[in-house]
C-alpha cells in the first residue's frame, strides 16, 4: 500500500462504547477495502479468535445513539443493515489482520495500531495536564486567601478612622446671654 492512511482519519473512526475504544465493522471494512458483509463473514468463520473483549455486537440503544451521532444508515428496512453493527476493540482489530490475510490488511492494521497508540498518548497527556492544573489551582486557592488578607489590610488603611470618644474642647451655651 503506497498511500498511508492519516492517523487523524482513523482516530475519527474510533468511538468510546461500553467504556472501551472501538472501531465499527463498517469503518474497518472501508479501510480494508472489503464489503462489511465479507469482513463479518471472515470473522464468523474464525469466531474463536474474537472473544467478548475483542469484539461485541452493539445493542439497539447503542446503534440508535450512534446512528444519530455519526449519520449511520438505518438498521432495518429497505437499504438498511439487517443486524446491529459489530464493534472491535484494539485487540480485535489486531486479530483482524490474521483473519484478513492480505498485504493491504497488514498495512491498514499497522496504521490503525499507530492511531490507537497515538490516541493513548494524547489521553495520557491530557490526564497529566489535568493533574498539573489541579495542583496549580490548589496553590492559587492558597494564595487567594493571602491576597484577600492583604487587600483587607489595605482597605482598612485607606478607610477614614472611626470617631471614638468625646470631643476635646468646650461647648458654648447660647441660652445664657
Amino acid at each position: 500500500m503506497n498511500e498511508v492512511i492519516p492517523v487523524e482519519t482513523i482516530q475519527q473512526k474510533i468511538f468510546l462504547i461500553r467504556g472501551q475504544k472501538v472501531m465499527l465493522d463498517k469503518d474497518l471494512a472501508e479501510l480494508y477495502g472489503v464489503e462489511t458483509f465479507n469482513l463479518n463473514k471472515a470473522v464468523k468463520r474464525n469466531i474463536d479468535r474474537f472473544p467478548q473483549d475483542f469484539m461485541f455486537q452493539l445493542s439497539k440503544e447503542e446503534a440508535d445513539s450512534l446512528r444519530f451521532q455519526i449519520g449511520m444508515s438505518k438498521i432495518s428496512g429497505r437499504g438498511g443493515r439487517r443486524y446491529f453493527p459489530y464493534a472491535f476493540t484494539e485487540q480485535g482489530v489486531a486479530m483482524l489482520s490474521s483473519v484478513l490475510n492480505s498485504k493491504l490488511a497488514v498495512h491498514v492494521n499497522i496504521a490503525i495500531m499507530r492511531a490507537f497508540v497515538k490516541l493513548r498518548e494524547v489521553l495520557s497527556t491530557h490526564k497529566e495536564l489535568a493533574h498539573k492544573f489541579k495542583e496549580l489551582e490548589s496553590r492559587i486557592e492558597k494564595h487567594d486567601e493571602e491576597i484577600y488578607t492583604i487587600f483587607e489590610a489595605i482597605r482598612q488603611l485607606m478607610s477614614p478612622p472611626e470617631k471614638k470618644g468625646a470631643k476635646i474642647g468646650f461647648k458654648r451655651d447660647l441660652t445664657q446671654s
